[in-house]
């Protein structure tokens, strides 16, 4: 049996009553294309502090995917930690991440990610069964949600039946359904008309602040991030705070 000498960084947070909800210390990712080494993140540090809503703002090819698939452990740092409430990613298994993210984090994509196949309530409660939860609770509980998101009496249509705003609220709902601690949204406007995107935000915005969630939301628009209570900037591979006014990106 091979012994990897090479100790974890860190067990716990190296300053646990400074560390906030989300925590990003010195990350960096880089990806092969072809022959060349492409860094993405280079040190990137951030804090996240809890009942927050921040915005990530970058540029197509920036790292703002690559960011969220960090901070929600479906992918490893190269270097670095990702800590979610107490909880250092870089240290678990994949089938531990796997378990976390299920728990924990709920998803909202600009493509909206429903699966055609089935219904608008059968889209919703999908998480909930995977994580467990008995059919006729996640039944109810998807319900509730399609009502609280403007869909009451759709939950039979199928995604194509819906516009691309009533689709955009069913994956808020569905990235609700687990009542998860933190939400990620992928350019959840990205995808839709100026007056669609507002309604959108404002939803999102509406109930995640109402059940005292933390979101991150990247995003290239700087009318998306001025529903936030903090920006960040990603560039050249590091994350820079962005003061009121100052130019997003």
């Amino acid at each position: 049996m091979t012994h990897d000498p090479t100790p974890p960084r860190f067990s716990t947070p190296p300053d646990p009553a400074g560390c906030d909800f989300v925590c990003l210390q010195n990350i960096c990712k880089s990806y092969q294309e072809g022959e060349v080494r492409r860094e993405v993140l280079v040190n990137a540090s951030a804090s996240f502090a809890r009942g927050e809503f921040s915005a990530v703002l970058g540029k197509s090819g920036s790292g703002k995917s690559t960011l969220l698939n960090l901070i929600s452990g479906i992918d490893r740092p190269d270097q670095g930690q990702v800590w979610v409430e107490g909880t250092n990613l870089t240290l678990l298994s994949e089938q531990q991440r796997t378990l976390f993210r299920r728990r924990s984090i709920g998803f909202i994509f600009q493509f909206f990610n429903l699966l055609p196949t089935l219904t608008i309530l059968e889209n919703v409660m999908l998480p909930a069964e995977l994580n467990g939860l008995a059919t006729s609770a996640a039944r109810q509980r998807a319900a509730g949600l399609l009502e609280e998101v403007g869909l009451a009496g759709r939950g039979g249509a199928f995604p194509d039946r819906l516009s691309g705003g009533e689709q955009q609220r069913v994956a808020v709902a569905r990235a609700l359904v687990n009542d998860p601690l933190l939400l990620l949204a992928d350019e959840p406007t990205g995808n839709l008309d100026e007056a669609t995107s507002l309604s959108v935000l404002q939803l999102i915005d509406r109930l995640t602040r109402r059940a005292g969630k933390n979101l991150i939301m990247v995003t290239h628009s700087r009318e998306a991030a001025r529903f936030a209570d903090r920006a960040f900037a990603l560039r050249e591979g590091s994350l820079l705070p962005l003061d009121s006014g100052e130019n997003m990106i």
